[in-house]
């Protein structure tokens, strides 16, 4: 089967329309921070919360110094702790 579409917004086929979960909504720093202080309470994350930051400032295509995110990561444990 080949490509029958005409290329319109609409159009499954033309590979121009990007599927992201969430668009419209920009992660920032603090966005992901609160998510995983959620998680946390939740018991969804189990590994070293720096490391957890890391990745989903990665993701989000955030670059944070390593210091503030172990810094971040100390200040989130403190509070899903309390």
């Amino acid at each position: 089967m080949t490509d029958s579409g005409d290329g319109g917004a609409n159009d499954p086929f033309d590979g121009n329309d990007e599927m992201v979960a969430g668009a419209g909504h920009e992660e920032t720093p603090e966005s992901i921070a609160e998510d995983v202080r959620h998680e946390i309470q939740l018991g969804h994350v189990q590994d070293d919360v720096a490391h957890v930051l890391e990745e989903r400032f990665e993701e989000a295509g955030i670059d944070a110094r390593p210091e503030d995110v172990d810094d971040l990561a100390e200040e989130i444990e403190r509070d899903a702790s309390s």
